[in-house]
């Protein structure tokens, strides 16, 4: 498969800044669209994510990605500004992954890049309540830094919380004002998220309430939870047009051996096996065992699912619509069928459906 095979226009104005909310501020994932994709008969349905349940029968299973974003945005300065710096040292850091807990050492994005050297030191806070030291390079943008703190680690991490900012996706985080920052911390995080790690939140969870989670226990709609990291992979560009020769980053999984037994009992009963967002397709997929059913794991994926690769787990699929040519949307298309899932998104825009983070959703059966 060709990337150009994955293109399609997404008018900028199907995609919202905000959840839906009512007047008093309160969000109401439930009130927003659900398609309906039946890839028997092609048929496309429209609906609401309220009626999602009248798809399900009792002992059906939906599994949930229950990773947690945490507060990922520094805004520091260089403490050893340099001429070249101007009359600003402001930097901003994005933390990516902590690679060992240790020693404090983070991989990081940094901005403006061609700022921050080795051996540069950053300081964070409004009384540089954080400071770290640059110790090596990884990408253009990429640096690995280390922190200086004398205190206990879980000290460290409540400073950083107090001063990071949420890691909304960029498009998003341009609109916002600096007194936003307590909603969106509830905005982009699912009422489920455990498992601190992600830098994007696992959106399609964000369409589920307490309410809904009632519904499904009182219709014997079971739940399970595996964790997907999310990284930034999956709003990166793929600049290959084959794609096979596309590289992905790794995302850390895991995937208990309770959560693995679970799913196959649903499988081996022949009921439904929900994927809950690309991010658990891509988690089960990725520990899948011959036989096609799913193993305890964890580790790290780097595992990129596009056509013709044959889905063995999930039966069926809820997602949001996504960008055109990367990587999610591919992942919709290979469980949909491509020409089905593009035909779906056509009707979606001419029905004024909304995409991307805080869109509505699609399910596919």
């Amino acid at each position: 498969m060709k990337l150009s095979h994955f293109k399609y226009t997404l008018p900028k104005e199907l995609v919202p800044v905000y959840p839906l909310e009512t007047k008093t501020g309160i969000p109401t994932p439930e009130d927003g669209k659900l398609m309906v994709v039946h890839r028997d008969t092609g048929k496309i349905e429209h609906k609401k994510i309220k009626d999602l349940l009248n798809y399900f029968d009792e002992g059906d299973l939906m599994v949930f990605n229950n990773t947690r974003i945490f507060p990922s945005l520094l805004t520091g300065e260089k403490t050893d500004k340099t001429k070249a710096d101007g009359d600003s040292a402001q930097i901003s850091v994005f933390m990516l992954r902590e690679l060992d807990r240790e020693t404090l050492l983070w991989d990081v994005l940094v901005d403006p890049a061609r700022k921050i050297r080795i051996g540069n030191k950053l300081s964070f806070g409004e009384n540089e309540e954080l400071v770290a030291d640059v110790i090596d390079n990884t990408t253009s943008r990429g640096r690995i830094i280390r922190f200086s703190f004398d205190g206990p680690y879980e000290s460290f991490r409540q400073i950083l919380d107090s001063i990071g900012r949420t890691p909304l996706p960029e498009y998003i985080i341009e609109t916002r004002k600096e007194d936003e920052e307590e909603q969106d911390r509830v905005r982009y995080q699912t009422i489920f998220a455990t498992e601190e790690g992600a830098v994007r939140a696992p959106a399609t969870g964000l369409h589920f309430s307490r309410e809904m989670f009632k519904r499904m226990e009182i219709k014997g709609v079971e739940s399970e939870f595996v964790t997907l990291h999310c990284s930034l992979d999956s709003e990166r560009s793929i600049d290959v047009e084959d794609l096979s020769k596309h590289k992905v980053d790794s995302e850390k999984i895991i995937i208990s051996g309770n959560a693995a037994k679970h799913i196959n009992e649903i499988k081996r009963r022949g009921k439904k096996v929900c994927a809950v967002g690309t991010s658990v397709m891509k988690a089960m997929e990725s520990s899948v065992s011959v036989d096609g059913y799913v193993n305890a794991y964890n580790g790290w994926t780097n595992k990129f699912i596009f056509p013709p690769y044959d889905i063995c787990v999930p039966n069926c699929l809820l997602s949001n619509f996504h960008s055109p040519s990367l990587q999610p949307f591919i992942m919709v298309c290979t469980f949909g069928g491509r020409d089905l899932v593009m035909k779906a998104y056509e009707e979606a825009i001419a029905k004024k459906y909304r995409f991307r983070t805080f869109g509505d959703a699609m399910l596919i059966l």
